[in-house]
């Protein structure tokens, strides 16, 4: 019986990725079920893990994430409220409808996203008898358009309330801190004016940056953007290969399941299906992680594809790993490879899948796809 090493080693060698499938097919009857985890594993760290390059160096940019817009927002705000020293209720409606965009730096003040602004207004509103304004009426207030009396009034009440603590005030015990908890703000308008005359010394931009993480905020905003830059590849790899497939969404998860039988929400990324009957014939998903922890917990989903692609008669499950936290082997890429049969692919090595039964006989059968 072959060691996990040597059947790493049979695996990496292998003259075709269809020979490598094979021999990873193999595994449950060549190995002891204990034993699944390491020779999985250990195919994952000499086969894998090598292809797997680091992303976290870029970021996705979006124009309103630029420091002069902030810049101009601050100073809209510095001004309209000298230097932060007028800030009664009434001088920060004067100042947002003078300065509309001047909101976003008061907004960025209180650690809040515009959702989260929304939100806050509704809670004022409804204890102030106030109106309160709506996600999109805080981003065209920053963006420059004037607000109504209402509207500036609601605004100035999640500033004021949130600034003095009374609108969510400080929580018993020590696992909650308030947003307001932050060097800025520790002492409400008094630490606001500090900073804004002193300046903020490095150290606490660096505080910052290690409990808020640098570009936080704009990762999570991209979140999509980022999945797309995995998707887009595997969408135009198999649009210029003639392979008919559809990439799925939130638009077509009804017509997924009622022409291919598909149970499994949400949907496999990608449908790969034969057009002559409209048989599936494979299911793709793709998957980026940035942490070990991140791609373990992403590694449940490929075994719920997997058994859905065994009731389904035994579809290939196909697999589009991207980033380092899938180095983590032991119970996070070494499964991905066991669900997989193997059919585990990054962007170096995408190409290399149009070998891959069933892709061969699928090429050319299509010239755009569907979806």
């Amino acid at each position: 019986m072959a060691s996990p090493e040597e059947i790493a080693q049979q695996v990496a060698s292998a003259p075709t990725w269809n020979s490598r499938v094979g021999l990873i097919r193999r595994v449950p009857e060549d190995f002891g079920l204990a034993q699944h985890q390491a020779v999985y594993a250990r195919i994952a760290e000499q086969v894998y893990v090598p292809h797997l390059k680091p992303d976290f160096a870029y970021i996705h940019w979006r124009p309103e994430y630029e420091l002069p817009a902030v810049e101009r927002a601050y100073e809209a705000a510095h001004e309209e409220t000298d230097g932060f020293t007028a800030v009664r209720r009434p001088d920060l409606v004067r100042a947002i409808r003078k300065r509309p965009l001047g909101l976003q730096a008061f907004r960025l003040l209180l650690g809040l996203t515009q959702a989260e602004f929304a939100e806050a207004s509704a809670v004022a509103a409804e204890e102030q008898n106030l109106t309160p304004v709506s996600k999109g009426r805080v981003g065209s207030i920053e963006a420059g358009s004037a607000p109504g009396v209402a509207e500036a009034e609601a605004c100035a009440a999640v500033i004021d309330l949130m600034m003095t603590g009374d609108l969510f005030p400080a929580q018993p015990g020590e696992t909650l801190r308030r947003k307001l908890d932050k060097p800025d703000t520790a002492e409400e308008w008094e630490s606001v004016r500090r900073y804004a005359e002193q300046g903020v010394p490095l150290a606490v931009l660096l505080h910052q940056r290690a409990y808020g993480g640098a570009f936080r905020q704009l990762l999570d905003a991209t979140s999509t953007m980022r999945g797309d830059l995995l998707e887009d590849p595997v969408d135009e790899l198999f649009t210029v290969a003639g392979i008919p497939h559809i990439r799925t969404g939130s638009h077509n998860q009804g017509e997924i399941e009622v022409r291919f039988g598909l149970t499994v929400r949400p949907a496999p990324d990608f449908i790969v299906f034969d057009p002559a009957t409209d048989a599936l014939r494979a299911i793709l998903e793709v998957k980026g992680a940035s942490d070990g922890g991140t791609a373990r917990d992403k590694a449940a989903r490929f075994r719920s594809l997997r058994q859905e692609a065994n009731r389904l008669g035994g579809v290939p499950l196909f697999a589009i790993l991207a980033g380092v936290g899938w180095r983590r082997t032991q119970d996070a890429l070494g499964p991905v490879i066991r669900d997989t049969d193997g059919r585990t692919f990054t962007i170096t090595t995408l190409p290399e899948m149009l070998d891959v039964e069933p892709f061969p006989g699928l090429r050319g059968r299509v010239g755009v796809p569907e979806g």
